[in-house]
């Protein structure tokens, strides 16, 4: 039994950040049915391709739910919607404030058609505010949130992180918004809006590190650092057999035990790097020297083998051929591969990532092909007949499924 069984949900979003949303939702058992345009939502044909030209990431994050297709563009299509409201739990959308159809998604105007809907909003700016229609995506809010000016090595250009961290993290917060909603919802019999924002996960996540309270104590703006950590020693390395290797030295007692470890235990008790975090951070250039040479005359697999036993973190820089294999990665299945129709073979999926006792997450279905569940809604859920649905099909107001 999954926890989220019996909890139906309308998925509008598009992208990364409302579709990471839904497939965690999905994961926890929801019914989250996605609703696209009769050709399809347009990332489905974003980024890179794969060879039935559909989105590869579509494929990972469209996974555990149904889809169909709706036109809104007429009152029939309008009604409609309203029909699924009536009948399911939550909306999930990203439209940004003032976009085509976010009339028809006002909170105000969807409690009186159903008093019990949790409605997720996710957003670039979020729903208030000057820069509320301003578009936004991922590499915006990092820009804009002050994470690029904390990226690359002193002196050079910011570094865009390539994973869309903020995306996935929203996604993340507006599920967590909707469970404590749907909680709520069973002492009050009533629905919330959620309003959920890129910048806003985007200053949550890069202050927490404490850039906004150094600046406010001590008046100093935190400058890029490249590998070293904000409050600690981390260096990655070259190894003998040109892997790349990395190690942190995180507290006095990890730092203790890394300088043991390869032979340096001068180096723990020198002022200039065994007092305390900070010193070793502001000596960083003197301990890659030190490290970088040990590291170098080791493979990587010498250097594991040194540092991980004494309980000094440290790891490999993997690459993702190599993660598929990796043993860690296989005890806790964090590898799923599913079946898809237009690609003729099985896909590796990331699994749910965090395990339950009772209730465990896992992927419910692959990522749906255009319509596929079109009959099953509307003729199951909704109670349309055979004719009525070729007629909605007919009018171009819902499209046959792809199969």
């Amino acid at each position: 039994m999954k926890a989220l069984k019996g909890i139906r949900v309308l998925d509008l979003s598009r992208f990364q950040s409302g579709p990471v949303c839904g497939m965690m939702l999905g994961d926890m058992g929801a019914e989250v049915i996605r609703i696209e345009e009769l050709g399809g939502a347009p990332d489905r044909t974003w980024g890179l391709l794969g060879p039935d030209g559909e989105t590869l990431s579509y494929k990972v994050v469209g996974r555990s739910r149904k889809a169909i297709t709706l036109n809104f563009n007429n009152e029939e299509g309008k009604k409609i919607f309203r029909e699924l409201v009536k009948k399911s739990d939550v909306i999930i959308h990203n439209f940004t404030p003032g976009a085509p159809f976010t009339e028809e998604l006002d909170y105000n105007h969807l409690r009186r058609v159903n008093s019990r809907i949790i409605v997720a909003a996710v957003s670039g700016f979020g729903q208030n505010g000057p820069d509320k229609k301003l578009v936004c995506f991922d590499h915006v809010a990092q820009a804009r949130s002050g994470f690029l000016s904390l990226t690359g090595f002193p002196g050079d250009p910011p570094l865009k992180a390539t994973v869309t961290t903020n995306d996935m993290m929203t996604g993340l917060f507006a599920a967590m918004g909707i469970i404590i909603s749907l909680y709520e919802r069973e002492k009050t019999g009533v629905g919330q809006f959620i309003d959920a924002a890129l910048f806003d996960t985007a200053v949550f996540c890069t202050q927490l590190m404490g850039a906004l309270v150094l600046y406010d104590v001590y008046g100093e703006i935190r400058k890029q650092v490249g590998n070293l950590g904000f409050h600690c020693y981390i260096g990655i390395f070259e190894t003998k057999d040109k892997e790349w290797i990395l190690i942190s030295g995180a507290t006095n007692n990890i730092w203790r035990r890394l300088t043991k470890a390869i032979g340096r235990e001068d180096m723990a008790s020198d002022p200039r790097f065994g007092k305390n975090d900070m010193v070793r951070y502001d000596n960083a250039k003197l301990i890659d020297d030190v490290i970088g040479e040990w590291v170098a005359q080791r493979t990587a697999d010498e250097v594991l083998k040194t540092l991980q036993p004494v309980r000094v973190p440290c790891s490999i820089v993997n690459t993702v051929d190599r993660l598929l294999k990796d043993p860690q990665v296989e005890a806790r299945e964090m590898i799923q591969y599913v079946d898809h129709p237009t690609l003729g073979k099985k896909i590796p999926l990331p699994n749910f990532p965090f395990k339950m006792s009772h209730t465990p997450g896992q992927i419910a279905s692959r990522a749906p092909l255009v319509g596929e569940h079109n009959e099953e809604i509307y003729c199951g859920l909704l109670g349309f007949s055979k004719s009525k649905f070729e007629e909605l099909c007919s009018k171009g107001i819902i499209k046959k499924n792809e199969t």
